[in-house]
């Protein structure tokens, strides 16, 4: 349901307006993707400028691509960054570029140690590529920019894993607002969807914008609905163990897990909080799990500001594992996503989960659901904590959001269409054409 400032509206059906592009979208979920012959398994080398394994976005997209690739029965080897946890997935190695002492640690978006390592990983590419015969090239975000021309040099089919548009990048990071690099990136861009064999987006939007632009190339929309558990063992429940860790009272619990990036919104977050607060409720605690340790300083230090500091805990890195407990400890869950186009991961988590959503009325979220199976709300904290309050003063109908939004998780965003899908565009790359 959506919340502003105005009325409560009533709760609906699940009904969902069809679009042009979702008609589209159904015709291609519903057409039979034909598996690859089980005889033919293929050695794909896969190139991810990130720093492979760590909890945050496009990582979990690429453990998970490697996963069902696995699970197929294709060959993996993995380039990345030297920094990173090594996974254990079966028919895959990774490699990674040589120590560099003085990075430590690769913050989210572009930045200029980023092109140093991708330098290398560029190196890297060429190396594997004159040592090893390969059916197929697979590159991640930026990777694409040497991954076209290598593919062309050595004779291999292009895959694009396209998870977000680069330039918007640029502009959503602040990285540049300098014109002609803009028109430089969205250049390159162009240059290599025009010349991959095939492309991945993971959002509708990206979708729409690749369809649009470039109707004649292959491409298919693969959002990232896998459950983590598929590769990382559940801990026991450790609910109570996580409550005594990190001192969290027996409150209506308002969860939100991922990174504390600025576009995340966790700024809304802590005003929506305030205005809670102020209004004298005192029944409700905030639990913000991930960000990196100057981020949790940060914020910590945004709390104290607000005088909300003893009624929101930030425990920084969880291990993924231990994040289904913290969920059942959960009254809702909230995504107050504030810019971009590419919807959060934890989206799809959260649709299974049972647990009430509050997200913000922001195409990341309604590009995947809409009110009948969340409550969205505006972007301002008024009408944040407003939705918040709603969830936790109606209980039952929130908990028929929650049915409702298990129900969209398992009929349209399953994995066995993930896998489907994945089979369909590594033999279309294969197989096809330029």
């Amino acid at each position: 349901m959506g919340l502003n400032n105005q009325a409560t509206k009533p709760i609906s059906r699940l009904v969902f307006p069809i679009t042009d592009f979702q008609r589209k979208r159904k015709r291609m979920m519903d057409q039979q993707f034909s598996i690859p012959d089980v005889n033919k398994r293929l050695s794909i080398l896969m190139v991810a400028p990130q720093p492979f394994f760590s909890p945050r976005g496009t990582p979990f997209s690429v453990l998970h691509r490697i996963k069902a690739l696995s699970l197929l029965g294709h060959s993996v080897d993995l380039l990345t960054y030297h920094i990173g946890q090594n996974i254990d997935i079966e028919n895959l190695k990774i490699y990674r570029i040589g120590k560099i002492p003085f990075v430590k640690k690769i913050k989210i978006g572009p930045s200029k140690t980023k092109l140093l390592l991708d330098f290398y990983l560029y190196l890297l590419t060429r190396k594997m590529l004159k040592q090893k015969q390969y059916d197929l090239l697979h590159t991640h975000e930026e990777a694409c920019f040497w991954g076209v021309p290598l593919a062309k040099k050595y004779g291999l089919p292009h895959l694009y894993d396209m998870h977000s548009s680069l330039p918007q990048q640029l502009k959503n990071f602040k990285y540049t607002q300098l014109g002609f690099l803009l028109r430089l990136f969205n250049k390159l861009e162009q240059h290599t969807i025009h010349n991959s064999r095939a492309v991945i987006t993971i959002c509708p939007e990206l979708q729409r914008y690749v369809e649009s632009g470039f109707p004649d190339k292959t491409s298919v929309l693969i959002e990232n609905v896998a459950d983590n558990r598929l590769v990382f063992k559940s801990s026991r429940d450790i609910a109570a163990e996580l409550r005594q860790r990190y001192n969290i009272p027996f409150r209506h619990l308002v969860l939100y897990y991922g990174t504390l990036e600025p576009y995340q919104g966790i700024d809304l977050l802590l005003q929506s909080l305030s205005v809670m607060q102020k209004k004298g409720r005192d029944d409700v605690h905030f639990l913000l799990v991930g960000g990196s340790r100057e981020q949790v300083n940060n914020y910590r230090q945004k709390a104290k500001s607000l005088n909300i500091d003893h009624k929101i805990t930030f425990t920084g890195f969880m291990a993924p594992e231990s994040i289904p407990s913290v969920v059942d400890m959960a009254d809702l869950l909230v995504s107050p996503r504030l810019s971009g186009t590419n919807s959060p991961l934890k989206i799809y988590s959260y649709l299974r989960s049972e647990k009430p959503i509050v997200a913000t009325n922001h195409i990341t979220h309604t590009q995947i659901f809409d009110e009948t199976v969340a409550v969205l709300s505006d972007i301002e904290p008024i009408s944040f904590a407003r939705a918040i309050e709603w969830v936790l003063d109606h209980p039952e109908k929130a908990n028929q959001l929650a049915q409702r939004a298990k129900t969209l998780a398992r009929e349209r965003y399953g994995y066995e269409d993930y896998l489907q899908k994945l089979n369909w565009i590594v033999e279309q790359s294969v197989m096809g054409k330029n």
